[in-house]
This record gives C-alpha cells, sequence and structure tokens, in this order.
C-alpha cells in the first residue's frame, strides 16, 4: 500500500467517508459541499481538485472531482479505494443522450460502461472485460429514484477517451454513434468504464450516475452554468443512495 498523503490527494485516511460522489468539476464539488453538506470540512485541494468531507442527514459523506477522462478518474479513484479506506464512489457527472425517448434534463443511471478505450489491457486478460456498476448500489440508487420520483432511465452507457473527434460533425464527434445508438447505448460520458474497472480490481464498489447536458439526436444543450451549479436532482439522488448505503 502506497504512503499517504499521495501525489495527488493532500490528506489522511478518515479524512473521507465511506462513499465518495465524484463530479468532473472541481467547482460542482464546492457547490454540493456548501449547498448540501453540513459542516463540511475541506480535506483536499492539490492541483485545485477540491475535496470535501460532511454529513448529510446525519451520514458522513464526501465530495471530490475526478477531473476530465479516464486517467483522471483512474488516479483519483484508485487512490480513494486502494489508499484512503473508501467503499463506494458514484460518478455524478454529464452525458450526451443518444437515444431517443430520452430528454434533456434525464438522469442516466450507469448500468454498466462499454469503452473505446485501451484502459482494461493493463490487467493482461485473455478476453474482453464488461465493466458494470456494483449491483447493490445500482439498486439502491434506482429505488432512491423511484421513491424521488426523478425521470431516469437505466442502462448501458459509453465511456470515450475523446470529447472532439476527427470523424465529422455530430456532437463530440460521433459520426459513428450511430452504431452504439442500434446497440442500446444511452448516453456517451468519459469516466463511468475506468472507474468501474479500478472498483472491480480493487475490490470495491462503484456507480455512475448522469444528468444529460446534450443530446446528440436533437442538439439540445444545456449551459456550462447549469452543468456546473444545477442537475441538483442528480446530486440529491446520489446523497440519499450514500445514506441509504449507510444503513
Amino acid at each position: 500500500m502506497a504512503n499517504y498523503p499521495t501525489p495527488h490527494i493532500k490528506a489522511a485516511p478518515g479524512d473521507f467517508g465511506q462513499t465518495v460522489l465524484m463530479p468532473g468539476d472541481p467547482l460542482r464539488s464546492q457547490y454540493i459541499a456548501e449547498n448540501f453538506l453540513e459542516n463540511p470540512v475541506l480535506v483536499n485541494n492539490v492541483r485545485g481538485v477540491q475535496g470535501y468531507t460532511g454529513t448529510y442527514h446525519g451520514t458522513k459523506v464526501s465530495v471530490m472531482a475526478s477531473g476530465m477522462g479516464m486517467p483522471s478518474m483512474g488516479i483519483y479513484s484508485w487512490e480513494l479505494f486502494t489508499i484512503f479506506g473508501v467503499e463506494n464512489i458514484i460518478r455524478i457527472g454529464s452525458t450526451g443522450a443518444m437515444q431517443a425517448n430520452i430528454n434533456l434534463r434525464d438522469i442516466i443511471i450507469g448500468q454498466a460502461a462499454c469503452t473505446d478505450s485501451n484502459w482494461a489491457s493493463q490487467y493482461h486478460l485473455s478476453g474482453t472485460f464488461a465493466p458494470i456498476a456494483d449491483y447493490h448500489v445500482l439498486e439502491t440508487c434506482v429505488q432512491t429514484a423511484r421513491d424521488l420520483a426523478l425521470p431516469y432511465h437505466v442502462g448501458n452507457i459509453l465511456s470515450s477517451d475523446r470529447f472532439y473527434g476527427d470523424d465529422g460533425d455530430m456532437p463530440e464527434g460521433f459520426v459513428s454513434s450511430h452504431g452504439w445508438m442500434k446497440m442500446g447505448i444511452l448516453g456517451v460520458e468519459m469516466e463511468a468504464a475506468a472507474l468501474y474497472m479500478n472498483a472491480a480490481r480493487s475490490g470495491k464498489h462503484a456507480l455512475a450516475i448522469c444528468t444529460v447536458s446534450d443530446h446528440l439526436l436533437t442538439g439540445e444543450v444545456t449551459t456550462s452554468e447549469e452543468r456546473q451549479t444545477g442537475f441538483r436532482q442528480m446530486m440529491q439522488l446520489a446523497l440519499e443512495t450514500a445514506v441509504r448505503l449507510e444503513k
């Protein structure tokens, strides 16, 4: 086990709750801490990646940014899982919807994460690994979404290594996304597959919850400000799930 603090997280085991919410944006971490957590304490600010720990309905919960992309998520989630004793990481991010029945600002809960990344090659497997969410966290989240009467969808998502592509004019460069759409992929984002694989390798638990920030079929988009401070339903869903995981 590596020593702490790590090169990326200046904290000690015990500074984080058993469940950490991970938005991509550090400012979203700050927003959640200031607007949802009771008595939040800044426990990490290396490279401006803000991490806070407080309580939500009496349960100790942390929120810390992951940055953008699988390499960044891979670093932070691995250190939290293996060095700081975190058991559950719930990604709370944005996604581009890829199905006609999904609306802007709906919530997508990632049952599994396809990927165009080479992330799994490090494990030297003799076949193809399927990155999936932890079932207990998934089940808890889905039931919570039901109880809160939120607009949600559960299914497969796509974690891509690229936001801009060399292949044309669809949002996020996805002319080739028609193939993923035909396979029933609900939305595209950039972190979940690495998170799911890190959780599997470390024997921990992970789930990705994403709000639809743009739609690849309709061209609808939300603003950067809304992505930073909006999406309160997703934030509440993740926090309520974290509380239920402690029971």
